[in-house]
């Protein structure tokens, strides 16, 4: 990639920040909000006991629950913290999803399809299978938080049969709180409730990820039954790390450890409060990297966490950008679903196109607008070069440039980035004046080394001439 641009404004932008005077000059102080805070929390031992025999031996199953005030966003969160973008709350209906114009049926497709899982069947050929098959072996963290992840990733872990006698709990819009706060409690950085699209779902869903380097897909899948169709899915995100990114080029050792830490921690929290709300006598399906029945970004969208984004498949959140990884747990519970979001993506996205410009695997569109793909329009970006550059790079481990150069999160938390976003999210023009902000001042293409903390093999990043098995 080439840094000249970087080289052409020889600006210290952390004096600048230091400086603070600009933020004057810009007159959106006012609008901004502080940079968040981390909290802080403190771990407890678990005592597992069988609900159903609780709730059979005890006489009474009567609430205790202090309420929340009416239309806040959670207990604990009063506010849902977007960022400082312009947020306007938009419907759900057969014509759109969010942001996302809906232009004919939209086909489930099958989890077989998907980018990785081309790789491991050959189809984008055989330097792509066996880079996937040794994928998490070549870098020892990214193998740790595989392994790691693998232990709640059976259907034992993500789904099973709720408690027989349901708990009496509070209603739809006090319950969604509830839920909000137990998954900021389980250290998400974000979470909302939507109602699930039926088109949403994969029809089918990979039962065996081995078999698909060397038997026919159907014999590795199965169909999503319409009866294990659930009307609601809460989602949540957790950040990869601001730090790490500014370190990372995006595609060396760490950039795919950085992904499986999400994978990790999501799985974790997907498979405890999907098991909380059975306990609550409830059905509730934990959907994560290594066990899913969905993608995530129409999910995402549908709980009001983002909008589809230029990369064609990733959606972008207005605080966290995407730089961040999802999980959801799909619900009978009743819950009151938030709204979509708008927050100016499409008109940034058109106008700024430093992910298209920067991918080294040239695989995200150029196009001036969204083009129509299965029933909905999207940036229609070759998915197949970025699954097959991701697996093949032996420059690292995977790929995240696209993330690294996202003006929505390529910066530190502080009043400069907050007025950016702000200024970006008011349309086309606002949009250019934000990516041309970020050109000056080399956000995206900087290696912060004094943020460098992992250690790398490079020896270790080499494709083997044959698969493991």
């Amino acid at each position: 990639m080439d840094n000249e641009q970087g080289k052409k404004f020889q600006i210290n932008r952390r004096s600048f920040l230091r400086a603070g005077a600009a933020a004057t000059v810009l007159g959106v102080v006012g609008a901004l909000k502080a940079p968040a805070k981390i909290a802080k929390a403190t771990d407890g031992n678990i005592l597992y006991i069988d609900p159903n025999k609780v709730a059979s031996s005890s006489g009474s199953n009567g609430l205790q629950y202090t309420p929340a005030p009416k239309g806040q966003w959670s207990k604990l969160h009063p506010v849902h913290d977007l960022g400082s973008a312009k947020i306007n709350y938009v419907e759900n209906n057969n014509e759109w999803l969010g942001t996302t114009q809906i232009v004919g049926k939209i086909k489930n497709f099958n989890e077989a399809d998907s980018g990785w899982f081309l790789d491991a069947r050959g189809i984008l050929g055989d330097k792509a299978q066996r880079a996937f098959a040794y994928l998490t072996t070549r870098y020892p963290l990214i193998n740790a938080l595989n392994f790691g992840s693998f232990f709640v990733a059976s259907d034992d872990a993500v789904y099973g049969k709720p408690i027989l006698q349901k708990l009496e709990i509070p209603d739809p819009e006090q319950m969604s709180q509830h839920i909000k706060d137990l998954a900021y409690f389980l250290r998400v950085d974000d979470v909302g409730i939507g109602k699930m699209p039926e088109y949403a779902y994969y029809s089918d869903h990979i039962i065996d990820v081995l078999g698909l380097y060397s038997k026919p897909v159907e014999q590795c899948t199965r169909p999503v039954e319409k009866s294990e169709y659930l009307p609601y899915v809460i989602t949540f995100i957790i950040d990869q790390g601001m730090e790490t990114m500014l370190a990372s080029t995006g595609f060396d050792s760490i950039s795919g450890s950085m992904s499986y830490k999400c994978y990790h921690s999501n799985a974790c929290t997907s498979v405890v409060l999907a098991a909380y709300i059975r306990n609550l006598g409830y059905n509730a399906r934990a959907c994560h990297a290594m066990n899913s029945y969905l993608p995530f970004p129409p999910a995402l969208i549908a709980s009001g966490l983002g909008e589809l984004s230029r990369t064609g498949d990733s959606s972008i959140h207005p605080k966290w950008g995407f730089r961040h990884k999802a999980s959801a747990v799909l619900t009978d519970l009743p819950l009151a679903p938030d709204k979509p979001i708008d927050f100016g993506l499409l008109d940034f996205c058109r106008v700024c196109k430093k992910c298209a410009d920067n991918c080294p695997a040239q695989a995200i569109s150029q196009d001036a607008d969204p083009v129509e793909y299965n029933g909905y329009l999207r940036w229609n970006s070759d998915m197949r070069k970025c699954a097959a550059f991701r697996a093949e790079n032996e420059e690292g481990n995977c790929c995240g440039v696209c993330m690294k150069v996202c003006p929505w999160n390529s910066k530190e938390d502080s009043w400069f980035h907050q007025a950016g976003t702000w200024i970006g999210s008011h349309g086309e023009s606002s949009a250019k004046l934000l990516k041309s902000i970020d050109d000056m001042f080399g956000y995206g293409t900087e290696q912060l080394l004094q943020y460098k903390w992992w250690l790398e093999w490079p020896e270790m990043n080499k494709i083997p001439p044959k698969l493991p098995f």
